[in-house]
């Protein structure tokens, strides 16, 4: 089974590299060609300078990019070259209309969609550790398995076209409450002239321990905001879960405080850092 990644971002480059290292990837393809010709050189796969020509020579296309309007551009082109029987793997976090609407072009032509959003941030890509959400058919996802499990460590099948992207909204609702909730206490424990490595330690291990906490405590309280999930690319998805929300008409107010809180930090240039800066924003206060 062949398969080819569209999209070599910081997420797609980490799978990329796992999928070749279990022999199943043959192609990548990049908007920035000379980023997918020195990774094709490195693990010996062909580059293609089109999406296009990619689907024409692979079973499965894996794509990971960073908005919906983008992958329904790649959708639609690929749609003109990829063959019957194949399968789509979006591995983006988009809504799940554009989920819905992608896999009802490719049904057209005989080719099967998974929304498959991931969690696990940028350390998970590296590792092969990422958790899967997937939306579509049982079949698909069985059938394309092999190459899923080479980059992620759990994968759960949830129901129909555009479960997996409303699970992922639900996980970046949730990130966004532990961001808040991490970055407040933290700068409380520093205001109370607390040593921050042990109260980050021995919380750690309580029951308000977190992923989180773990990883990004220390990190954050001593100003090193190095990007595992950037801070403008979790901005993009909570507008994404707060059209979602609307459309159902719930309304996620915690989430609504941490676009405005994102807002500020992109507007003094901290977009392109990880979502625990916002601990700049908790400090000051």
């Amino acid at each position: 089974m062949k398969a080819g990644m569209i999209g070599l971002g910081a997420m797609g480059m980490g799978m990329a590299r796992n999928i070749a290292k279990a022999g199943m990837l043959s192609a990548v393809y990049n908007r920035t060609a000379a980023k997918a010709q020195d990774l094709a050189e490195e693990l010996a796969v062909s580059a293609f300078d089109r999406p296009e020509a990619l689907a024409a020579n692979v079973d499965i296309v894996l794509i990971c990019v960073s908005a919906d309007r983008d992958v329904l551009d790649i959708v639609e082109k690929i749609a003109t070259s990829i063959r019957p029987g194949s399968i789509v793997i979006d591995m983006s976090t988009v809504s799940s209309a554009t989920a819905q609407q992608a896999a009802a072009c490719l049904a057209e032509k005989q080719v099967a969609f998974l929304d498959a959003p991931v969690s696990g941030g940028v350390e998970g890509a590296k590792k092969g550790t990422l958790a899967m959400m997937i939306g579509g058919e049982a079949a698909a996802l069985e059938r394309a398995r092999p190459v899923l499990e080479a980059m992620t460590a759990r994968i759960m099948h949830i129901g129909p076209t555009g479960t997996g992207q409303a699970t992922k909204a639900v996980n970046q609702v949730m990130c966004a409450g532990i961001n808040q909730a991490v970055t407040e206490a933290l700068a409380f424990a520093q205001i109370q002239g607390l040593p921050l490595d042990k109260v980050i330690e021995v919380i750690s291990g309580g029951a308000s321990g977190n992923w989180f906490l773990q990883h990004r405590g220390l990190t954050m309280t001593q100003g090193t905001f190095a990007p595992g999930f950037k801070l403008a690319l979790h901005h993009k998805d909570l507008k994404i879960c707060r059209e979602m929300a609307a459309q159902a008409g719930f309304t996620i107010p915690l989430s609504d405080a941490t676009v405005s809180d994102y807002e500020q930090l992109m507007a003094e240039g901290f977009g392109d850092e990880d979502i625990s800066a916002l601990y700049r924003l908790k400090r000051m206060l």
